[in-house]
């Protein structure tokens, strides 16, 4: 790249997309631009709609140009799509046309929060290395299974950029600008932005299991942890307590004593949080779904998953599909 050209971003505002992420993505470019008492970056703004697009907090962003104008990018620019909330309605005909001519023209192509989901929808990330939203993760694995999907809160994967939401923005950016232009020029960015951990793409986007459950206790932390890997093909309480050297009775007061619930209940809410995720993110059919949260049954899971949110699995169909916070 000539030291002396700003290298372009053009940044696609998807209707309803989630204004953190787009603006922890564009700030460091601007004020990498001001450390730098010079112009590294550029941008632009480009949307399906005429001349602005609506977030999902309600603000309209000014475009400055349509995707029904020229606006191919050049062969050293980068195109980061915003996603948001209902994520797969955005996945049109023009938006994927659109995207996929960036991409043939040479175009570095990003996603942040749910973008990566119309990356993967325009075939732009088959046999490639991607993450997106943690609340997301299931119905995208479930929606693209050639996409190598990650946990990480980035993934520089090449010509493909991707980064899962919220503030990891910032660190994906920050890891662009010390590639391009040193450590020392990302580092200053960081400490204007008062971002005092920049985080790798070895850092995974949720908090650790200890600090989600307000418990630091490392045996029902491990418990959880094979819970949540095993979602799919759940693990009797019986073998979770001897894996983790305890009587049953033992286990039983753990989770008593900390969560006020049974490791049966627990399991159960868990497997139905991820049931819920692909209900609303997918058009799996309800007995997919089912089974991909560790149910042998529709009526079975129908029945569960009334008990527990007051609805049936298939009044819930359609009514957020593939939301994002």
């Amino acid at each position: 790249m000539p030291s002396d050209k700003p290298r372009r971003f053009t940044f696609l505002l998807l209707d309803r997309f989630t204004m953190l992420p787009f603006t922890a993505a564009i700030e460091p470019l601007r004020l990498a631009n001001r450390a730098a008492d010079r112009p590294l970056y550029a941008w632009r703004l480009v949307g399906p709609g005429k001349d602005h697009a609506t977030c999902s907090n309600g603000t309209k962003v000014v475009l400055d140009a349509s995707l029904d104008v020229d606006t191919l990018a050049e062969r050293d620019d980068v195109v980061i799509v915003c996603g948001g909330t209902d994520i797969a309605r955005e996945a049109t005909k023009p938006v994927l046309n659109w995207l996929r001519k960036q991409a043939r023209g040479g175009a570095t192509m990003g996603a942040v929060c749910t973008g990566a989901w119309i990356l993967a929808e325009a075939g732009l990330l088959d046999g490639r290395k991607a993450t997106i939203h943690w609340e997301n993760h299931d119905g995208f694995a479930e929606a693209f299974p050639q996409v190598d999907l990650y946990r990480s809160i980035f993934v520089n994967d090449g010509n493909r950029l991707t980064a899962a939401g919220g503030t990891s923005s910032i660190d994906l950016m920050l890891h662009l600008i010390a590639e391009a232009h040193g450590d020392a020029l990302a580092t200053e960015v960081a400490d204007q932005m008062l971002h005092t951990a920049i985080r790798t793409d070895q850092d995974r986007q949720r908090l650790s299991i200890p600090t989600r459950i307000g418990v630091r206790n490392p045996r029902l932390a491990a418990v959880i942890a094979r819970m949540e890997a095993n979602l799919e093909d759940p693990i009797s309480p019986a073998q979770l307590a001897a894996d983790a050297g305890m009587s049953t009775r033992q286990l039983e007061r753990l989770f008593r004593r900390y969560l006020n619930r049974s490791p049966k209940r627990y399991y159960m809410e868990t497997r139905l949080a991820r049931a819920r995720n692909l209900l609303m993110q997918t058009e799996l059919p309800i007995i997919e779904v089912a089974l991909a949260s560790g149910f042998s049954s529709p009526s079975h899971f129908s029945k569960c998953y009334r008990a527990f949110y007051g609805s049936t699995p298939y009044r819930e169909r359609g009514t957020g599909a593939a939301a994002s916070p």
